[in-house]
């Protein structure tokens, strides 16, 4: 598996199958010129250009070419975790790179507000040198104390108003995405304020029953962070915020599609519930291509075993050990069609955090991300366009 800039010159990848946008296309090709989608095909038509690749000659016959994936949740990879600052955020990041992630949010984990301020501040500057960086979602510190998971329960808070205005402000308008428990005091008020700001409000780590969710969807609150996890489940008399959600056209919802944190029968559900909504996600910490073993995500002890992340005091599962090409692999086990399965990991995510004109497609004037599968859904190779375009 090779990472491939498309920043200068041009490049054809033709006698692919193209999944994109929720179809397939046969003997498709691309072509790329500057850092962006500038032509699209089938057969023989491409013009000249300085490289043209066959797709089955890379990766074998059934060669699949994707756009990038797109992480909206991930806290790290390869032993580091992005709450360590640059070197930690680049090092995660080029291995989830290496798995087809081409762009991604940097979650932040709970932390005292000066540490996350700090931390929504360095991803800003980042951003300004690392193209792949999207911005920063804080998971916490608004979160409920009964549906902690991982996080430290002595730094959770209620989201005070002036609180949520200096993490915003640290993150310079990059802040992408902040998961908030709705039925904390002032929570709807804060959910109105994070949208203002321009960031996409998440439903998660909850005690939210379904009417709670819904008032929080109508306050703005787009998105509905890992799905099933750290939330009230279905229940026929008690439905509950992943109803809410999948019944409201408005809302995205993550999912973990590892088969540890939903079984394959709950990830087709998801798929199933919310057509075109579902968001793929790692929730990656920093195990995730590394060994098992002891590691810290934020303030709290995790042990990996088998590859499932625990917090060490509550046995509470601890993010995950997931990249997003296996989470494709099981999705389409689970019974998602491939289509579907690709949309959640590229163009769903970009629409969530606001993306969708720029990332998520392979359609022309789009960034020149891209991932090409063998047959099997294994990555091949990678291609990341030199930054954003707009």
């Amino acid at each position: 598996m090779s990472i491939h800039s498309s920043a200068t010159g041009s490049l054809v990848i033709h006698s692919a199958r193209i999944v994109d946008a929720g179809e397939i296309v046969d003997d498709g090709w691309v072509r790329f010129a500057d850092g962006a989608v500038v032509a699209r095909g089938t057969g023989t038509t491409w013009e000249p250009a300085d490289e043209v690749l066959d797709a089955a000659g890379i990766a074998g016959p059934g060669a699949v070419l994707t756009p990038g994936f797109v992480d909206i949740h991930g806290h790290g990879g390869a032993g580091a975790a992005f709450d360590d600052g640059v070197d930690a955020i680049r090092t995660g990041r080029a291995l989830h790179r290496a798995h087809g992630t081409t762009r991604a949010v940097v979650s932040l984990v709970t932390a005292p507000l000066d540490e996350l301020a700090r931390s929504a501040a360095l991803v800003a500057d980042l951003m300004e040198t690392d193209a792949d960086i999207l911005g920063s979602h804080l998971e916490g510190p608004f979160l409920d104390p009964a549906h902690h998971g991982a996080h430290e329960p002595s730094l959770l808070r209620a989201p005070a108003s002036a609180d949520v205005a200096r993490l915003l402000e640290a993150g310079r308008g990059t802040v992408r995405q902040v998961t908030i428990a709705p039925e904390l005091p002032g929570g709807l008020d804060a959910i109105r304020q994070i949208v203002a700001a321009g960031a996409a409000a998440a439903v998660g780590h909850t005690s939210a029953d379904a009417a709670m969710a819904v008032a929080a969807f109508e306050a703005g609150a787009s998105i509905l962070t890992h799905a099933f996890n750290a939330m009230p489940g279905i229940h026929h008399r008690a439905p509950g915020p992943v109803l809410a959600a999948a019944a409201d056209h408005r809302v995205i919802l993550e999912a973990i599609a590892d088969n540890v944190h939903l079984d394959p029968h709950v990830i087709k559900l998801v798929f199933d519930s919310a057509p075109g909504r579902v968001a793929l996600i790692t929730d990656a910490m920093a195990a995730a291509g590394s060994a098992d073993g002891h590691y810290d995500l934020g303030a709290v002890s995790v042990t990996v075993e088998n590859g499932v992340a625990r917090a060490d005091d509550t046995g509470s599962i601890a993010g995950s050990t997931l990249t997003q090409d296996v989470a494709l692999q099981r999705a389409v086990q689970a019974g998602a069609t491939l289509p579907e399965a690709v949309r959640a990991l590229t163009e769903t995510p970009a629409r969530a955090i606001g993306r969708e004109t720029v990332l998520g497609t392979l359609r022309e004037g789009m960034t020149a991300d891209a991932v090409l599968l063998d047959a099997e859904l294994h990555v091949a190779r990678v291609w990341v366009g030199p930054r954003l375009l707009g």
